[in-house]
C-alpha cells in the first residue's frame, strides 16, 4: 500500500488533501499529536473532528507514533498521521535523544502496513533562520525527520495555497 507525507506551510491545505486522499476509506483511523493545551487548541481540535467526521477513529498520542499506527493497523483501511511538527514540538527537549529510534520504529511500522498511511508535516525551512538556539533546533529537527520521511514513503507532495504539487512519486 501506498506512503504519503504531505508538507507545506502552516494552512496550506495539507491536512484537507491528506483527507481528500482517505475519502473512499470505510474505516479510517486518524493519528494526532496535538492536544489540548489550551482553549484555543481544544477549538481547532474539535473544528479537524467535525470536518472528519463520525466514522473516523481517533488515536491521540504526544510521543509514540508508531505504536500508534502499530495499533490502528489491524482495524483501519486508512491511517492519517497529523502532525509531525507537533510531534518533534512533543519530542524536544526530554526525548531528543530518542528521535532516531523512534523514527525506525515508525519506518519499521510503515512496512509491515497493508493500508495506505499519509503523514502532515510543516515545511519550516523556507523561511528565516531563528534567532535563538532552541528555535534553530527545532527547525532543524524538523527538517532531519521531514527528510527521513520523505526518503521512506512512497510520495511526496507539497501543499501551497490549497494545491497539490507531487514531488516524489513511486510510480
Amino acid at each position: 500500500m501506498k506512503s504519503y507525507l504531505i508538507t507545506g506551510g502552516a494552512r496550506s491545505g495539507k491536512s484537507r488533501l491528506a483527507l481528500e486522499l482517505a475519502e473512499n476509506a470505510k474505516r479510517p483511523y486518524y493519528i494526532a499529536t496535538g492536544w489540548a493545551g489550551d482553549k484555543e487548541m481544544a477549538d481547532r481540535i474539535a473544528k479537524h473532528q467535525a470536518e472528519r467526521g463520525d466514522h473516523w477513529t481517533t488515536i491521540e498520542t504526544r510521543i509514540d507514533i508508531a505504536e500508534a499506527i502499530e495499533k490502528a493497523a489491524g482495524n483501519a483501511d486508512f491511517i492519517i498521521v497529523d502532525c509531525l511538527t507537533l510531534w518533534v514540538s512533543n519530542l524536544l527537549p526530554d526525548y531528543e535523544t530518542e528521535i532516531p529510534e523512534r523514527l525506525d520504529r515508525a519506518a519499521a511500522a510503515i512496512k509491515n502496513l497493508s493500508v495506505p498511511i499519509v503523514f502532515v508535516t510543516n515545511e519550516l525551512g523556507s523561511g528565516i533562520v531563528p534567532g535563538d538556539p532552541i528555535s534553530r533546533n527545532f527547525r532543524d529537527t524538523c527538517g532531519r525527520v521531514n527528510q527521513y520521511f520523505g526518503g521512506t514513503v512512497d510520495e511526496v507532495i507539497l501543499a501551497v495555497c490549497g494545491c497539490a504539487l507531487k514531488i516524489k512519486s513511486s510510480s
